[in-house]
């Protein structure tokens, strides 16, 4: 997720550019396709060839007789976050139901963005068509198509979400860039499965911009790009990056599956990426194949926005690409690169497990079928973990930030009252409710706890399957195995829990099911330290924050005092979070008010700290002047225990098993 400037792909064209053609094979939901590689050229007005892009011709599973459904999309004012669609639908005379997608993948929860569709408008033969919204399903139109009408001609506008606000897959759009999701610009006819309709998009941007994607490209002219046809699947898992400041970076030179990097930013710093972060992002691809073998893709590419008006730390997951936000800074501070480190590794991750391995609750055949989330401490769990590890074996993270990482997350998670009450399992299950739930009473509420839980969950097996094996093992080989397969073509395979426990016992024969019980489906008071503390470390508390930590507080623009008052804040004071039974809870403070003072003077971060240290040899509580509304009332707090923020601490007494898991593979 840090890029600076490439000098040898300042034009963004490609080392690998030589012409191939590959033979493709069958899968479960792609069928069987050609493959060329077009030569690199800078005719292309839109840098369209520059950007190692791959022609696919993509089956569609329909009768060879139907013809598409041709898409038009129209970007030209996504500056001002407006998206035209218009959408030449064949039909036949009759009653017939559109669907705009709901759920959507890797959201796992109904997010498309029913309410910003506005202006649709129907016709065929001339003449107007009427509509009727479903009273009970807001994603379903009704109409009836008349005699004689073959084919339907169907627009409407999107309003792109502003800012923050928006689902990972929204589209979303400033004045210099654009991340164009067909998921939310298009309509499909209620029936056949995704992977059996066929559609053939075209894209018109803002001039002046370029752009990147991994859907196969037809041609191109002026600001317009028209691509193959493909199933609606992989249309809707094809997002489009297009912005005014744009380069591409070759990150496999040499290989014969492109992989790149698609940079797009609100200014012309912002994507500027220095050798040492090529370096960085070449290391992660290759240290991915390291972990997973060859990748179940014809080509893969990041698409990486860099922008403060969109979300600053999220990425969704894609068959051959991932759409990943940070803000206009991502990769060209410091500080910003080591707190994203993940998020690339953790996208790139997702092809392996996520979109070739998916939980049989999760492989839908459409947008409108219910998914369940209940595998999602594999899905999204095991990735987390992996994310973090190849973050560290790319050189983004070194083994000291990895461990720290490591203690943030087993600190909040070993400090949660909802623990006492909510399994793991029951926060994938819930995902829909608590993935955008508020922050205030997190602790007694839990949060999405699939994605860092598990993390520590499957560093756990990943120790245990080291020592049962006497080093000769770890959760490396599972994963070879978990998403061993064809290469090349994507696919995907459904699994159930059996399956999980079956491929681990393969590596190492254990009780992988009563492992799993004990810390997924059961309420656990603790969070599971197993791994940490058989890897030769142990979490322990300090008054000192570490770099990491410090790095941590300033990417949230919060300051976390979790482990002494039970308190989390913005910069400004304003309470974010209070934990339950601890020294601030205990008082009557709660969440949304905001500190103004500290001992009567002006609240900072640093006076709080202060005010901590002080008092560690005192008998005087901490006050705290705090405003609720219209109201101001003064808190004291009776704690002398100081500051404490975790680490991890080396145990002597057993093998340093997390050095070990953060070195690069060979």
């Amino acid at each position: 997720m840090h890029k600076r400037k490439p000098k040898a792909y300042a034009t963004g064209c490609s080392s690998v550019s030589v012409a191939q053609i590959f033979a493709g094979g069958s899968s479960d939901s792609f069928t069987p396709l050609r493959r060329v590689m077009p030569k690199c050229d800078h005719t292309g007005m839109l840098g369209l060839r520059c950007t190692v892009a791959i022609c696919v011709l993509l089956g569609t599973g329909l009768v060879a007789a139907d013809p598409p459904v041709v898409i038009r999309v129209d970007a030209t004012h996504a500056p001002q976050r407006l998206f035209s669609t218009h959408i030449t639908m064949p039909v036949k005379p009759g009653p017939l139901t559109l669907l705009y997608p709901q759920w959507i993948p890797g959201d796992h929860q109904p997010t498309g963005p029913i309410a910003d569709v506005v202006g649709l408008k129907i016709t065929g033969g001339g003449q107007t068509i009427a509509w009727s919204r479903d009273l009970v399903n807001m994603y379903a139109f009704h109409l009836t198509v008349p005699e004689g009408v073959s084919s339907l001609d169907i627009s409407m506008q999107m309003i792109a979400a502003p800012g923050e606000i928006g689902a990972d897959s929204s589209t979303f759009s400033t004045q210099q860039l654009a991340i164009v999701n067909f998921s939310s610009l298009v309509l499909y006819p209620k029936g056949a499965p995704s992977d059996q309709q066929t559609y053939q998009a075209t894209l018109v941007i803002p001039d002046g911009w370029r752009y990147g994607t991994a859907l196969p490209i037809g041609r191109e002219s002026s600001n317009s790009v028209e691509f193959k046809p493909s199933s609606l699947t992989t249309l809707v898992d094809s997002p489009v990056l297009a912005g005014r400041y744009f380069q591409t970076v070759d990150l496999a030179p040499g290989s014969s599956v492109p992989q790149v990097l698609h940079l797009a930013g609100d200014s012309a710093q912002s994507i500027e990426l220095q050798q040492e972060g090529i370096d960085h992002f070449r290391a992660m691809v290759a240290q991915e194949h390291a972990l997973f073998g060859e990748g179940h893709f014809r080509s893969y590419h990041f698409l990486l926005s860099l922008s403060d008006r969109g979300l600053h730390y999220a990425g969704l997951e894609h068959h051959e690409s991932s759409d990943n936000r940070l803000g206009e800074q991502g990769i060209t501070s410091e500080g910003a690169r080591k707190y994203n480190a993940d998020v690339l590794p953790h996208e790139m991750a997702h092809s392996w497990n996520g979109k070739y391995r998916r939980p049989a609750g999760l492989a839908t055949k459409d947008f409108s079928e219910p998914m369940k989330g209940d595998l999602l401490w594999v899905y999204e769990g095991l990735t987390d973990y992996l994310g973090r590890v190849i973050a560290a074996r790319a050189g983004f993270r070194n083994a000291e930030e990895f461990r720290d990482d490591m203690a943030i997350t087993a600190a909040q998670l070993d400090n949660q009252a909802g623990r006492k009450w909510r399994p793991l399992e029951d926060t994938a299950v819930s995902v829909q409710n608590l993935f955008y739930s508020r922050e205030d009473y997190s602790d007694l509420r839990r949060s999405a706890d699939y994605y860092p839980e598990s993390s520590l969950i499957w560093m756990d097996a990943d120790v245990l399957i080291r020592q049962q094996s006497k080093g000769a093992r770890s959760l490396d080989d599972f994963v070879r195995a978990w998403v061993a397969g064809p290469a090349g073509m994507p696919a995907v395979k459904p699994y159930t829990f059996e399956d999980v426990v079956a491929t681990l016992n393969s590596i190492q024969p254990y009780d992988w099911k009563g492992f799993l019980n004990a810390r997924v489906y059961s309420v656990a008071p603790h969070a599971p330290l197993g791994g940490i503390e058989a890897g030769g470390w142990k979490l322990v508390y300090t008054p000192n924050r570490s770099e990491y930590f410090k790095l941590f507080e300033g990417n949230l623009h919060a300051a976390d005092f979790s482990y002494s008052l039970g308190l989390k804040l913005k910069d400004d004071g304003s309470i974010l979070d209070v934990l339950v039974d601890r020294p601030a809870h205990k008082t009557g403070m709660t969440p949304n008010t905001k500190i103004i003072a500290v001992q009567g003077r002006q609240y900072s971060s640093d006076s709080l700290r202060e005010a901590l240290k002080a008092a560690v040899g005192s008998t005087e509580p901490i006050e705290l002047l705090v405003k609720d509304g219209d109201y101001y009332k003064t808190y004291k707090i009776d704690y002398h225990g100081g500051e404490r923020y975790p680490r991890l601490e080396r145990d002597a007494s057993k093998p340093d098993l997390l050095s070990e898991i953060a070195k690069p593979r060979k």
